[in-house]
């Protein structure tokens, strides 16, 4: 009897280390999961922030284009909207703070007071710090970091880019006309960043 339970003994001892090493192992399989889904979401983090630094600058390129040498019917002015709503945070808050205040009122006093030292090609961008600094928390805070932003952004990509194929006559002409390749895509660049930055806000 007591040889019994003495094998007894050692078969649960047994028993208890297996499910121990079962339960390491399904803990360690856990934590790969975890640190794949992060790597995941952390290069899905860092490319949309990317496309959003791009897009940003590629629409301020647009617009300086469209106030110098890029004369065209296409509502460019939709550019101001696009880069409020796409502008990175970081530069975003510079201009939302007194930085932004100093250059809207001066570029207001210019305006008011001395309109032959205030160029044309400066308007749209007086335009973007103004509306930086007087927009309401509404859009600067709750629909710029929202979905409802990237839907406005990609709206405003849809259009330019349709209305510069038009104008070009042709998606195919876009490419070949005197600084389409550019234009065209500058405008695809802007089209790029909202569909990315809404597939990674709907995984």
């Amino acid at each position: 009897m007591g040889k019994y339970g003495y094998l007894k003994m050692r078969t649960d001892g047994g028993g208890a280390s297996g499910q121990i090493g079962s339960d390491l192992q399904e803990l360690g399989a856990a934590a790969r999961k975890l640190v794949n889904h992060a790597i995941r979401l952390g290069s899905l983090g860092f490319g949309t922030t990317f496309l959003e630094w791009v897009a940003s600058f590629a629409a301020i390129y647009l617009l300086v284009l469209d106030r110098t040498n890029w004369r065209t019917n296409i509502l460019t002015a939709l550019l101001i909207p696009y880069i409020f709503f796409s502008l990175p945070s970081l530069v975003f808050n510079v201009f939302r703070g007194d930085v932004g205040k100093w250059i809207a009122f001066v570029a207001i006093i210019l305006r008011l007071f001395f309109p032959r030292h205030f160029p044309d090609w400066l308007e749209m961008p007086a335009a973007l710090i103004l509306l930086i600094v007087v927009a309401p928390s509404l859009f600067a805070s709750t629909l710029r970091g929202s979905w409802i932003g990237i839907v406005i952004c990609l709206l405003i990509a849809c259009y330019l880019l349709q209305e510069h194929i038009r104008a070009a006559g042709g998606f195919r002409n876009s490419f070949t006309q005197p600084r389409g390749i550019s234009n065209t895509i500058g405008i695809l660049i802007l089209l790029v960043f909202p569909v990315w930055a809404l597939v990674v806000y709907f995984l």
